[in-house]
């Protein structure tokens, strides 16, 4: 899958996600729903942009959940 449409979901799931009150809880439920609606194929080329791009054209609260959670993705 081309890292633009991985950006591209992301960002509109983040968007999603940013407007609960509660950001710690936004970030667990993003990264959540990545886990559990994400590829491991997808999951892992987004870790791979994010690890080599700095997240560079993702939104804030999708580079800080992935971040935070990316630990608790099965390998």
């Amino acid at each position: 899958m081309h890292t633009e449409y991985l950006i591209k979901m992301a960002n509109q799931i983040g968007t999603f996600f940013e407007s609960q009150p509660n950001r710690e809880q936004a970030m667990t439920d993003l990264a959540k729903h990545l886990q559990n609606n994400w590829e491991h194929r997808m999951r892992s080329n987004l870790l791979e942009y994010v690890d080599q791009q700095a997240g560079e054209g993702l939104l804030p609260i999708v580079v800080e959940a992935v971040a935070k959670h990316r630990q608790e993705w099965p390998v």
